[in-house]
């Protein structure tokens, strides 16, 4: 699955799935070198206490990772898994939009590291600073 994935494919590839019930959204053509995506903040996304809940940013910049990986896996790969992930969170949003970047690090045959950032839509202010690093899945040898 090395090199560009289509925008389609990505659009429905969430349904039915953690992207798909966050409401995440594509917004161009994943690149090997970023990928951008935008989640509408509602209230099923909040925490109790009235605040964006932190799985909810968390789970809309992992996927913008997991997603900017399968564009980088190297020819031959079954796939990848997330092996660690670290957020800050700088900010929150009780309404309107999370507008969400991510970016490669470090492209290699058995990791990839990627960094992510989400800003309010509204008014750019950085919510959170997401960095994770994915394992390269190879097939077994029988």
């Amino acid at each position: 699955m090395a090199g560009p994935v289509s925008l389609q494919s990505l659009k429905t590839r969430g349904d039915g799935r953690l992207p798909g019930l966050l409401g995440l959204e594509i917004l161009d053509e994943t690149r090997r070198d970023a990928i951008h995506g935008r989640l509408a903040v509602r209230e099923e996304l909040l925490a109790p206490n009235g605040f964006l809940h932190a799985a909810t940013v968390v789970g809309l910049l992992d996927t913008l990772s997991g997603y900017g990986t399968m564009a980088n896996l190297p020819e031959g790969a079954n796939g990848f898994t997330t092996v660690e992930l670290k957020s800050n969170f700088l900010g929150t949003a009780r309404e309107g939009a999370l507008v969400g970047i991510a970016r490669p690090q470090h492209i290699g045959r058995s990791t990839q590291v990627w960094d992510a950032e989400a800003v309010r839509e509204s008014d750019g202010k950085r919510v959170a600073l997401f960095r994770c690093t994915q394992m390269i899945l190879w097939p077994q040898a029988s």
